[in-house]
């Protein structure tokens, strides 16, 4: 028998696709870089609020002598913790690729409405005169309703997220002036304000029960099956339901519970200010907004962290106590909140590697 000699076409062939391969292990190598090189970026931003809080820190303390106090440090984590839950509640819809406007409004229907029910029609209640405990109850109860309905309006009738909650938002604002006729809720039981005066390990309440919150958030987001599932959902909704993910029934709950959390926020701002006002919430979905994108939740959908997100909250709360202290006009801090999200979304955009070749 005679040993066969390979052709020089065969050679060339085996030389093609070994080249094939090369380039193709060089090309898979170079995109494995680049998206660890953007996911080390996009972690880099995160911590990189670290050393910003520190430098607000340090500004503050050479703004007002102040700044440092023990008193005045509480009360920044104090008025940030109402902000804190709703931005958790945002956070946590956005990740699934969606959009809740109307949690502003939530912030302050659902106190006044849980108020109302208790206290008497003298003091422009309905009359009910409901026990506390069923009082708070409601609360909780009217933000579970409206989240009920956007999710339903959404999910099942698949109708635009960011139109339908604007619509909610102005609906819930009108219901509001409508049933305080313009005016302020004063004589409501102690027990809604508890959240903001009760005092624990030298915090208020408010503060534990969302530095609680985002811990769980985190916790769930990091380790459990349904935190994973969000992340899936914002990515790719349809990847998402083919691997078996119930898209429709999560993201539906997820907008119960972002509701829920905004109507604790309201108890919160109720016992914080001491009184429901016709404005209260208003325009404050600008500056959760503002807290979740400069956190690094992602307004696509599927990334984002609570612990960016509660870093967003933070730096927020102490910019805005600066510039309290340094006696800059409340319009000031609108547009300087402005000019935060405008910066944070072009850091995303480089963070993500996004529109480049």
């Amino acid at each position: 028998m005679k040993n066969s000699v390979p052709s020089p076409a065969f050679g060339a062939a085996q030389a093609h696709v070994h080249a094939q391969a090369s380039a193709s292990a060089s090309a898979s190598a170079s995109a494995s870089r680049g998206k660890r090189g953007r996911s080390q970026l996009a972690r880099l931003r995160e911590l990189a609020l670290l050393p910003a809080l520190v430098l607000l820190i340090v500004i503050g303390a050479f703004v007002s002598p102040s700044f440092l106090t023990r008193a005045n440090l509480i009360s920044v984590l104090g008025a940030s913790a109402a902000l804190a839950l709703v931005v958790l509640a945002e956070s946590l819809i956005v990740l699934t690729g969606k959009f809740d406007l109307s949690l502003e409004s939530t912030v302050g229907i659902a106190p006044a409405v849980g108020a109302m029910l208790v206290m008497p029609a003298a003091s422009a209640g309905f009359g009910t005169q409901w026990p506390a405990a069923a009082g708070l109850l409601a609360i909780l109860a009217v933000g579970a309703v409206v989240g009920a309905i956007n999710g339903f309006l959404v999910v099942r009738l698949r109708l635009n997220a960011f139109i339908v909650t604007l619509a909610m938002l102005i609906v819930l604002r009108g219901m509001l002036v409508g049933a305080t006729k313009g005016g302020t809720l004063f004589d409501m039981p102690p027990s809604f304000f508890s959240l903001a005066t009760t005092i624990v390990l030298g915090l208020p309440l408010s503060v534990w029960l969302a530095a609680v919150a985002f811990a769980i958030a985190a916790f769930m987001l990091r380790y459990h099956r349904l935190g994973r599932a969000l992340y899936a959902i914002g990515g790719n909704p349809e990847a998402a339901r083919a691997a078996g993910i119930r898209v429709e029934r999560i993201t539906w709950g997820v907008f119960i519970l972002g509701s829920m959390l905004a109507s604790l926020g309201g108890l919160i701002v109720t016992g914080y200010v001491g009184a429901i006002n016709a404005n209260q919430g208003n325009g404050m979905i600008f500056t959760v907004f503002a807290a979740a994108v400069i956190g690094g939740i992602s307004l696509d959908g599927g990334k984002g962290t609570m612990i960016g997100a509660l870093s967003g909250v933070l730096l927020l709360g102490v910019v805005q106590n600066l510039l309290t202290l340094a006696q800059v006009p409340s319009f000031w801090i609108q547009a300087i909140y402005g000019a935060i999200i405008l910066g944070s979304l072009m850091v995303a955009r480089l963070a993500s590697g996004e529109g480049q070749n």
